[in-house]
């Protein structure tokens, strides 16, 4: 007889259990109704429209079929070539020299002093610089003879740089730019991490007589890898994604040394009008940003943690 109850009640239950499931879910959906409207008018369908617009191949007359001819056409173009090895040099002259400074600077200004909190508010202020309004300054800075630059080396009795007119150094002129509007930022991120890590252990490796550099390689760096390993994902798909300092100052040129793939982009949706080639180039940079982005995901999850 009891078991017999305990039946009734447990099926009486189960729909009970099912309709509160159902009310949670429609209260749930309800919520996000208007986050999953906006992602997808303004992200789903956008990432769809490319996607068909790079497989729709435009023929002459209006006619058009389907097919890969539009990626056949971007792998053979020597710009987009060009674009994607400047795009490389970029991110790798951008990414080290930007987390080395602002790991130094965290490193550095770790300690709560008057001094500290000025120099990281200076550091920091580049990142509240919008970036068409630092290309702007830096394009003074850069001005043959009469920028900032020019007017030192004239100074010193030296010859003018044309820096952003030589194809050998825009480039490096756009990764100086680059480096010092991101490092402060960067920073912000080694200063949270560096928080985190406990102050026994340094000063168990003082009585270990454990030098500065071994308490960094051993201490330091391990216990940073995972900011580390965020840091560098941010940077790269800030290299990736960022091309407004480079329409101001340079257009991609001198001679396409300064290309990048989303300038590239650029140029053939806009001056180009060359839709489809541009919606395929779309596709490839975005295929490897989620390829980098899984990858980043996977480093954090097998990141180094110490939990006390």
């Amino acid at each position: 007889m009891a078991e017999l109850t305990a039946a009734i009640r447990i099926g009486v239950a189960e729909p009970r259990r099912l309709s509160q499931r159902s009310r949670l879910l429609r209260r749930a959906l309800l919520l996000l109704a208007p986050s999953l409207v906006f992602l997808a008018l303004f992200t789903y369908w956008p990432v769809l429209q490319v996607a068909w617009q790079s497989l729709r191949v435009e023929t002459f007359g209006g006619t058009a079929h389907w097919g890969l001819d539009n990626f056949r056409r971007l792998f053979a173009d020597p710009h987009f070539a060009a674009a994607t090895v400047n795009n490389l040099v970029y991110a790798v002259g951008t990414l080290v020299p930007s987390i080395a400074l602002a790991l130094l600077f965290a490193i550095g200004l770790r300690d709560s002093t008057r001094l500290n909190s000025l120099l990281r508010t200076l550091f920091v202020m580049p990142m509240l610089i919008p970036l068409v309004a630092a290309a702007a300054l830096f394009s003074f800075i850069f001005l043959p003879r009469y920028g900032l630059i020019g007017h030192q080396l004239g100074w010193l009795g030296l010859e003018a740089v044309n820096w952003l007119g030589n194809p050998d150094l825009a480039l490096a002129a756009i990764i100086v730019l680059t480096i010092w509007k991101n490092a402060g930022y960067y920073m912000l991120f080694f200063l949270a991490g560096l928080q985190g890590i406990p102050d026994d252990l340094y000063e168990a490796a003082r009585i270990e007589k454990a030098s500065a550099w071994q308490r960094f390689r051993r201490i330091t760096l391990p216990l940073l890898m995972p900011t580390t390993t965020f840091v560098a994902v941010i940077a790269l798909l800030q290299v990736l994604t960022n091309v407004d300092h480079i329409i101001l100052l340079t257009q991609g040129g001198p001679s396409d040394s300064t290309n990048v793939i989303l300038h590239y982009i650029y140029q053939q949706a806009h001056e180009n009008y060359d839709a489809g080639l541009a919606a395929a180039a779309t596709v490839v940079s975005v295929a490897a940003l989620l390829a980098l982005s899984v990858l980043s995901l996977r480093s954090l999850e097998r990141g180094i943690h110490y939990e006390g």
